[in-house]
């Protein structure tokens, strides 16, 4: 028999019981709707996570100085100042896998203008601070080394407090703010940057020179840092690198004796990130891996259909037999109204998961990013199923002898 007549018998077949057939198919529908639907929600969560760590900026690492111990009770890393001004130079000039370091003072503050006011975050930084962030400009210019080296009074202000101070589409270049009634000059707004991982609003702040932060915001502690430094590594490779250069500079500088523990600390964002795409990645086989149960269990529900549809056409196979069909013709004619079964499941099933993620998505603000490699595997997958799962009642409908199969009652 030709490939199309197999096909058109093996369909004849299938349509004498459709409901039997389709409850058949709904386990394949379902294991691959669930395969597309979960993976697509996963892949969606790992770009969401990636994004939020990608506006924080990239290849990012920060040293904060070390903590205070009195009377028993030990401080966090930054309580007590152990950083210098010339360690910030000596990272810039000496760390050859750095390729921006910028120091990071922080304070909250109200902000005026001239009928309203907000209190934000104020920050004392460096012009490397916005290329470490990654961080444009959505209209005036950027703070530059000379506002740094003058104390000028200037800032840029996150999208937020425009915002709240002037109007969600108003122009504040050009416009003065009052901070700790200091007048400051707004040079430039800074592009949207959104939330962080953990929530916080990055466009809710006011960046100024760091000089200026410490005459006219808070008070400075002469050589130290009262704050944080915030470096950009060369490349994702480099990282590693930059963190010991790093260590070993400062634990020299300091004069740490070996084996002390460090009085600072480096916090390495990328294996924060790194460590969370990992977390979503283990839910995400999880959840395939129970998409891929559902996947099997329509298989095995194959199985036993096609394994009843052999019994109940024993008399049938027999006659075809006996009229010259061989048992490759028997055994093709079962594995196609298998493979059949499974084709038509997972043709079903791609859009009925497409659906449901979007449908998931909707309803609980969940990311989804579908993928068509996935989608291709998981009906190719689907396939296989049918193959795997077809050929046992296939090989045992192909192996009846045609006069018992024509004796069955």
């Amino acid at each position: 028999m030709s490939p199309f007549q197999v096909l058109r018998v093996a369909i004849r077949a299938l349509l004498r019981n459709k409901l039997r057939s389709f409850l058949t198919t709904l386990g394949v529908i379902i294991g691959v709707s669930a395969v597309i639907a979960m993976v697509a929600i996963g892949e969606g969560a790992k770009a969401r996570v990636a994004e939020a760590f990608a506006s924080m900026g990239s290849n990012i690492l920060i040293v904060l100085s070390g903590s205070t111990t009195a009377g028993g009770a030990r401080g966090g890393f930054g309580s007590m100042p152990t950083l210098t001004w010339e360690d910030l130079k000596a990272i810039r000039a000496e760390a050859s896998a750095v390729r921006y370091a910028a120091p990071q003072l922080r304070s909250n503050s109200p902000v005026v203008s001239e009928d309203q006011n907000w209190t934000t975050s104020i920050n004392g930084t460096s012009p490397e601070y916005f290329q470490i962030r990654g961080w444009a400009l959505a209209s005036g210019s950027m703070l530059s080394q000379s506002d740094v080296d003058s104390g000028t009074k200037v800032v840029l202000l996150g999208q937020t407090v425009v915002a709240k101070l002037f109007g969600a589409s108003a122009d504040a270049v050009g416009q003065t703010v009052r901070i700790k009634n200091f007048p400051f000059q707004v040079v430039g707004v800074l592009a949207s940057k959104g939330q962080s991982p953990m929530g916080h609003d990055y466009d809710d702040a006011v960046y100024m020179p760091h000089s200026t932060f410490q005459a006219k915001i808070q008070g400075g502690l002469q050589k130290f840092i009262p704050g944080s430094i915030i470096v950009s590594a060369a490349s994702s490779d480099d990282v590693p690198r930059a963190e010991r250069q790093i260590r070993n500079l400062l634990r020299d500088r300091h004069r740490v004796p070996v084996g002390a523990d460090d009085d600072f600390s480096i916090r390495n964002l990328a294996e924060m990130a790194s460590a969370r795409q990992e977390g979503v990645e283990t839910i995400t086989t999880l959840l395939l891996a129970i998409a891929a149960v559902s996947l099997l269990v329509g298989g095995i529900g194959i199985m036993n259909i096609m394994l009843v549809s052999v019994t109940e056409r024993t008399r049938e196979i027999g006659i075809r037999m006996a009229v010259g069909a061989r048992p490759r013709d028997v055994l093709a004619q079962f594995l196609v109204e298998s493979l059949t079964l499974t084709a038509f499941g997972g043709v079903v099933g791609v859009p009925l998961g497409v659906l449901a993620a979007n449908l998931l998505s909707t309803r609980f603000g969940w990311p989804v990013l579908l993928r068509m490699d996935i989608i291709v595997i998981a009906v190719a997958f689907s396939g296989v199923v049918g193959v795997a799962f077809g050929m046992y009642p296939a090989q045992k409908a192909a192996r009846l002898d045609p006069i018992d199969a024509l004796r069955f009652e």
